[in-house]
């Protein structure tokens, strides 16, 4: 039996190029057209981007936490700044408080070396983001040169297909010669075609990732360059610090030694008017049985003169100096063994004490009515010479100590005074072992540090 041919079938030539065609179009559209689908971007690719903006993140939580401490260093720098000048100011004012001020030296010392550590803890930081900087440009000029390498085949794959008049994959699959041969050309044409836009794709990802690592680079940069002026700056303000606790130190070393001086002199005058223990003891509770019993009298007439109107009852105001010196002892626990005891205190200080050159005028605190000027009548001799100002009924101030033979006392009880005036000058009189001011403060009936109220 003869085979049957197309002819047979009813398949004429031109039926048979029709059947190709449509044959040829089914194929197109179903068995290749999973080829024609693009081509989803590699995992590495989408790795390259994420790994990009996770580090872009990473670094604007880095650079947020810098920021954070750059503000906490700067804000910390100017508070120490201000103490310290501070601290000088008070050194320089008349009567510094030396011990309130060897405290605050000790603390400032502390707190420099905290903002030493500080600066350079931000200099390294600067050390650490420049290597970093230069982390970040390697990966972009890495990046960049693979981009470039990429657009370059791409190009050249374009032209190539450009020049060699490449036959459509339509062409192709009209003109094979065999199902096969149609299928092998459409197959090698699609294979070059998901090439291409597997490398186009791929060239889009590299630009996302370089778009990325240039905004990181910037940032960084930037970040950088803004560290770094602020550690100059950080820098200059911890030298300024550096000098201004060095001279704050200067002045306490000073100071102190001058009230050492006079302490050594005064505990040496000390010694040779009192010889034994018993003695001591004996003219401590003759003095301060002397200075109670003046004390309830300075506190009668102060009554009188509130009951007359002539002071007020309170009074409404602070208190100045009456004198610049150096502060020999300070209101308190004394290590004076001329001082009675009180307390806990083994010897007790009711006032201040300033030293200065013998006749320095001394003035009063504040406005008022002098209440007593004149030696203490209960003192046994020597005399203590003694000024009293009622400020108002709560408040009085007591000076003592002060000249009667080469400077008379200039004011006498019952004057009113203003602030500032000429009361008194500095003397020996009474107990003293050397030329100094005894001044007290008597609030509400008790002797209180003066200091509260300057």
């Amino acid at each position: 039996m003869r085979r049957m041919t197309p002819d047979d079938r009813g398949w004429s030539r031109p039926g048979r190029r029709v059947g190709r065609r449509i044959l040829l179009a089914l194929l197109l559209t179903s068995t290749l057209g999973g080829l024609f689908t693009s081509v989803p971007p590699s995992p590495a690719r989408a790795d390259d981007l994420s790994d990009a903006i996770a580090r872009q993140k990473a670094l604007e939580a880095r650079i947020a936490k810098q920021k954070a401490q750059v503000a906490a260093l700067t804000k910390s720098q100017a508070t120490l700044s201000t103490q310290l000048a501070s601290t000088r100011a008070s050194l320089a004012k008349v009567n510094a408080d030396l011990s309130a001020a060897r405290t605050d030296v000790v603390r400032m010392t502390v707190d420099v070396a905290i903002a030493q550590g500080q600066v350079e803890e931000l200099d390294a930081l600067v050390d650490r983001l420049d290597l970093q900087l230069g982390d970040i440009e390697a990966r972009e000029a890495s990046k960049l040169r693979e981009l470039n390498e990429r657009k370059a085949v791409l190009a050249a794959r374009i032209r190539a297909a450009y020049d060699t008049d490449r036959t459509s994959l339509l062409e192709t699959m009209l003109s094979g010669a065999s199902f096969a041969d149609v299928l092998s050309e459409a197959s090698w044409q699609l294979d070059i075609a998901a090439q291409d836009r597997a490398l186009a794709e791929q060239i889009v990802a590299d630009q996302e990732v370089l778009v990325v690592l240039h905004a990181t680079l910037v940032t960084t940069r930037t970040h950088t360059e803004a560290l770094a002026a602020e550690a100059v700056l950080g820098r200059t303000a911890l030298d300024t610090q550096l000098a201004d606790l060095a001279a704050a130190r200067d002045q306490l070393v000073t100071l102190e030694a001058e009230t050492r001086r006079l302490l050594r002199e005064q505990q040496a005058t000390f010694a040779k008017m009192a010889s034994t223990k018993e003695e001591i003891a004996r003219q401590i509770a003759a003095a301060e049985k002397a200075e109670k019993a003046l004390q309830a009298e300075i506190d009668r007439l102060v009554k009188e003169k509130a009951r007359g109107g002539a002071i007020p009852s309170e009074y409404n105001g602070t208190l100045e100096w009456p004198m610049a010196g150096a502060i020999t002892q300070e209101y308190g626990c004394t290590g004076f063994g001329w001082e009675p005891p009180r307390g806990n205190c083994r010897h007790f200080h009711k006032g201040i004490d300033i030293a200065a050159p013998l006749y320095t005028a001394i003035r009063a605190a504040g406005p008022g009515v002098v209440i007593f000027a004149g030696p203490n009548p209960y003192d046994p001799r020597p005399r203590a010479w003694i000024v009293v100002i009622a400020h108002a009924e709560n408040l009085v101030t007591w000076y003592a100590h002060v000249d009667n033979s080469g400077h008379p006392i200039p004011v006498r009880a019952g004057e009113r005074v203003v602030t500032g005036q000429i009361i008194a000058y500095e003397g020996l009189t009474g107990r003293t072992t050397g030329p100094h001011l005894h001044w007290m403060v008597e609030f509400n009936g008790s002797f209180v540090n003066p200091r509260l109220f300057l």
